[in-house]
């Protein structure tokens, strides 16, 4: 199934004791991890950052109606996180606004979905960065408010993690006299990621 298909199969029940918004940013981030599960022959506690139990019981949490076809991956355990996801997990979950077992779930799927290549909104497979802020300051909210020069997030956390642990990331004495101040701080518009698959599927059609 195609991400878009995935998405929709997701959320077509509406669960009414989940918040709408929390089932839309799950939902993207499953769609588009399974996704990549299927294509790349990876276990999809591998791409979406949680064991099999951990998934089971968000989609018994959020998704009731597709908790059976979780089930399958119950047992399965993660790939463990190299040194820097792991870095990413405990700086998320000491960021949570709750610290709600969504929360610390939430967390986990981030920093694994924080190794791909492209934006993090767009790896999260939201619709635009918008959406990312939403989420972060909602469930990240005392990490997030920490942003306040609207550095591109993936910069923003690794930074945080260098500065705790006592190194400087970069050279320059100050953002303003950067040579490469776009690269934290620039556009992080394009296409998200489930629009492009659906697009792609629909040109092979």
């Amino acid at each position: 199934m195609q991400p878009a298909e995935v998405y929709a199969w997701l959320t077509a029940i509406p669960n009414m004791g989940c918040d709408g918004f929390d089932a839309h940013i799950s939902a993207s981030i499953l769609a588009l991890a399974l996704w990549e599960a299927e294509t790349g022959r990876l276990r999809p506690t591998d791409t979406i950052g949680l064991d099999g139990a951990a998934l089971c019981e968000l989609s018994k949490d959020l998704f009731p109606h597709a908790a059976s076809v979780f089930a399958r991956w119950q047992d399965e355990t993660a790939s463990p996180p190299s040194e820097d996801e792991a870095c990413l997990r405990d700086l998320l979950r000491r960021g949570t606004t709750h610290g709600s077992a969504f929360q610390n779930r939430l967390a986990d799927m981030i920093a694994r979905r924080c190794l791909r290549p492209n934006h993090l909104w767009q790896d999260l497979g939201l619709r635009n960065r918008q959406e990312l802020g939403w989420l972060l300051m909602r469930h990240f909210e005392p990490l997030a408010e920490l942003n306040r020069s609207d550095m591109k997030w993936k910069k923003f956390f690794y930074r945080t993690i260098c500065r705790d642990e006592g190194y400087t990331l970069c050279a320059a004495p100050s953002c303003a006299e950067c040579d490469d101040f776009d690269n934290c701080f620039g556009e992080e518009g394009g296409e998200s990621l489930l629009a492009q698959a659906r697009r792609q599927a629909e040109l092979r059609c």
